[in-house]
């Protein structure tokens, strides 16, 4: 009788410790999928940055020549258009920047089990360079610096001119100072593209072309930095390479959903 009773009350613990497994289980499993949904929604966001990055690109002219070459031409500019003048520092990209922050960790969530260490490699890279790239970013100052050039004496415009031109040197676009900030992003990009390829949880097609299109981003980034004299050449490099990330936005968003969707995401 007492091992009846004890054979019971055993197989009630059991019981009711199994389902505090399953739900513990099915919990994370829960919250991987929001991170999931959080990526696809935060990967829309991008994707309208980069559309709003083409249209502007293209209607202001994407000749990297014609930008204001010096501090007292970039603040004449701020002063005309000061949204011109900050698209034209990269304010954009900076926020596109943070935005993906959600999207490169799902890409990591997603490839967790099949790729930990070159997944979590990525992310890393991908943080790094997102941190280079807020921080080096001058569009804000200058643009303050704009403002007290305008309403500064002629004695104080010289020494605002040379605190703009430090700006320059570290925070203009095609300058060696952003050169980290450009090229660590679209690195983890890649290396997450290769991750794919392997992991069999993206689609092949999605992978490839990732590989692609940050193979050309990475020599656009490279070619204005380190050979500026060929700067309309690199364009056709940042082309076909915007084109192609893009759609390898595209793909990855409709599978981050499919994935915070599915019964079984893995």
């Amino acid at each position: 009788m007492r091992f009846s009773i004890a054979k019971t009350v055993l197989f009630s613990e059991s019981e009711t410790k199994m389902p505090k497994t399953t739900q513990t289980a099915s919990l994370s499993e829960t919250q991987w999928k929001s991170v999931y949904i959080l990526g696809g929604i935060t990967a829309i966001l991008s994707l309208l940055a980069v559309v709003a990055d083409i249209v502007i690109g293209s209607s202001s002219g994407s000749n990297l020549a014609e930008l204001p070459q010096t501090a007292i031409e970039r603040f004449a500019q701020f002063q005309l258009n000061p949204w011109l003048g900050l698209y034209n520092l990269d304010l954009l990209n900076t926020v596109n920047q943070l935005i993906s922050i959600p999207v490169f960790f799902a890409l990591y969530a997603a490839h967790r089990k099949t790729n930990p260490p070159y997944s979590l490699l990525g992310l890393i890279i991908f943080l790094i360079g997102t941190t280079i790239f807020a921080a080096n970013n001058v569009a804000l100052p200058m643009l303050e610096l704009s403002h007290k050039y305008a309403a500064a004496s002629d004695a104080q415009k010289s020494l605002l001119a040379a605190a703009g031109e430090a700006l320059l040197v570290r925070g203009e676009h095609g300058s060696l100072g952003v050169f980290f900030s450009f090229s660590l992003p679209t690195l983890a990009a890649l290396m997450f593209s290769l991750v794919m390829l392997q992991g069999k949880i993206f689609s092949k097609a999605n992978a490839w072309v990732g590989i692609i299109g940050n193979v050309l981003m990475l020599a656009y980034v490279v070619l204005v930095t380190f050979a500026p004299a060929v700067k309309e050449m690199a364009m056709a490099f940042a082309m076909p390479g915007g084109l192609l990330l893009l759609a390898w936005m595209v793909m990855l968003t409709i599978r981050l959903f499919q994935m915070g969707t599915t019964q079984d995401s893995q």
